[in-house]
């Protein structure tokens, strides 16, 4: 449940509710907005029974919450979160673009990506490490040496770095070289993997499991903010569906509906969502218009010989196209890159 203080209730009134809640063996968490006080309150409500706390001078009303997920719940939290990622933040006024490479494959390829997604504006470089791929003999990635090469662009080139983990193992690897790190569909209910990302210090960007409700992905995103760890990004990256003309379906309606259930920013990847390249624009720009706070965009050197996802990765012409394109859609949103 939430408890609404009234918009005169003094700091001390609201500690007295807290101690109150608190003395009773349940937890709280506080958001204090512009215009009113909340009160999170998770735990066994039954134990409040009798304490009236309504009755109470400096609360104005008591609100159930229904929805499994607490933390993750706009109802706990109304106003949007800002996640800062190293020198940027994730958010309401900006526009966040993660371009780069499926699979790190070298040093030099990293570097060269990485410092043409940024001349075309990007603030993040996003590679894979670790890839955990549906066939065992695919290429899986270049682990701890990829790491240090995405620590390497990071160093040259400024950007903020993020990469997939897929154990608890690469998650120990990742904190030592990477800004934040990302948990992929196909682990979005490892739960265990979940609460290590929370227990990792690094903000996680969480991607939609591959035939998940949303309801299911706000739940999974509480296991990692239940760790103590509030930085959660969430990621649309399309869904399985009977239609075999793009790999996933991307779920647009996902950004408002998330909106409206959660204060957790939320992007959209419309390069897993689609599969081909030339779909890749389309759905950036629609993304963006319909309130997406940033973008995850595949993009390689030589997409025709890449290692993984080479079909859907933008080359960098198509890239700064897109970025150039993309200005007008932003200034609509009212955002800044």
């Amino acid at each position: 449940m939430i408890i609404v203080m009234k918009p005169n209730a003094s700091e001390t009134a609201i500690t007295q509710v807290v101690k109150l809640i608190q003395d009773n063996g349940l937890e709280t968490h506080l958001s204090q907005g512009k215009e009113v006080t909340i009160i999170g309150v998770v735990g066994d409500k039954n134990k409040l029974v009798n304490k009236n706390i309504e009755l109470m001078s400096s609360v104005d009303k008591i609100i159930p919450v229904t929805e499994s997920y607490k933390l993750t719940n706009k109802k706990f939290h109304p106003e949007p979160s800002r996640i800062k990622v190293g020198n940027h933040e994730i958010g309401p006024d900006t526009l966040t673009v993660m371009a780069g490479p499926c699979a790190v494959e070298t040093e030099e390829q990293l570097l060269t990506i990485a410092r043409e997604v940024k001349k075309a504006g990007a603030q993040f470089v996003r590679g894979g490490a670790y890839k955990p791929r549906t066939s065992p003999y695919s290429f899986q990635g270049l682990e701890e040496e990829g790491l240090r090469y995405m620590q390497e662009a990071k160093k040259e080139t400024g950007l903020n770095t993020i990469c997939e983990v897929i154990s608890a193992q690469a998650i120990d690897a990742a904190v030592k070289y990477v800004d934040m790190i990302q948990i992929g569909a196909r682990n979005m209910q490892n739960f265990q993997l979940l609460r290590e990302a929370g227990q990792s210090g690094l903000p996680v960007l969480l991607k939609r499991g591959l035939a998940a409700t949303i309801d299911e992905w706000l739940n999974a995103a509480e296991y990692i903010i239940a760790e103590g760890n509030p930085n959660v990004v969430l990621c649309e990256r399309g869904i399985r569906t009977f239609e075999t003309a793009t790999r996933n379906t991307l779920d647009i309606s996902a950004v408002p509906v998330i909106k409206s259930k959660s204060h957790l920013p939320i992007i959209v990847d419309p390069s897993h969502a689609t599969g081909v390249w030339d779909y890749v624009s389309p759905l950036a720009k629609a993304a963006v218009a319909c309130g997406a706070d940033g973008l995850m965009i595949e993009v390689h050197n030589d997409p025709e010989h890449a290692l993984s996802d080479g079909p859907q990765s933008l080359n960098f012409k198509h890239f700064d196209e897109l970025m150039a394109e993309m200005k007008a859609y932003i200034q609509l949103a009212e955002r800044k890159l």
